[in-house]
């Protein structure tokens, strides 16, 4: 088996686990009456579902050994900043938080092997086409459509995903700074990975479809 296929595999691998994780995790979500629409309001499970599917279609594509263009590998930039967010967020705020009926196994899954592999991924296989930092608004997007979402959702009926978004404790204050410093993490962390993707050349040659504009 080529190298490309090898590494078709494992990305293939590390995607089917952890949809198979979050779909165990939605189960018992359900199974203790809990609001699917809840379920898919954290982060953490949206930026896994998210990566996975890319990494799903990346796995095919090397298989074949072809590859999409700059907007696809703009999306899969997203992806990858979002899940080191998922590392950097629960590492700093989320560790020590009660996380209610989540698997151990799923937990560590999510919050600590996936953000690693899909960074890892990403400087592996660093994109064929530069990726210009001026497309940095587009994954702080992402991100402020999230704490948007969040925030009026939780307004609306009381809930939010993660405590430091609540502000029944200190009030709108603290919710803002943490909101900003979180997405000052965010353009940093694009920035970088963006920088770094763009000075690596990919591990796996592969030939090129035509590019998604």
């Amino acid at each position: 088996m080529t190298l490309s296929r090898v590494f078709a595999a494992v990305r293939f691998l590390f995607a089917a686990v952890t949809l198979i994780a979050v779909g165990t995790q939605l189960g018992i979500h359900i199974s203790h009456g809990f609001s699917v629409l809840n379920f898919f309001s954290y982060f953490t499970n949206l930026s896994n579902i998210f990566a996975a599917v890319v990494l799903l279609v990346e796995s095919i594509l090397t298989w074949c050994g072809k590859s999409l263009g700059p907007s696809w590998q703009l999306l899969r930039g997203i992806s990858v900043v979002c899940m080191a967010l998922v590392g950097i967020v629960f590492q700093a705020l989320l560790r020590d938080v009660d996380l209610g009926s989540l698997l151990p196994w799923i937990n560590t899954w999510l919050h600590y092997v996936m953000p690693v592999v899909i960074v890892a991924d990403w400087l592996i296989q660093s994109p064929r086409h530069p990726i210009s930092l001026r497309k940095l608004w587009v994954a702080l997007l992402f991100s402020l459509v999230y704490l948007a979402y969040s925030l009026i959702r939780g307004a609306a009926i009381d809930w939010y995903a993660y405590p430091f978004l609540n502000p029944s404790s200190g009030g709108y204050g603290p919710v803002a700074i943490t909101c900003v410093i979180v997405a000052v993490a965010f353009v940093v962390t694009s920035a970088v990975l963006f920088w770094l993707a763009n000075k690596f050349r990919p591990l796996v040659t592969t030939a090129s479809l035509p590019e998604v504009r």
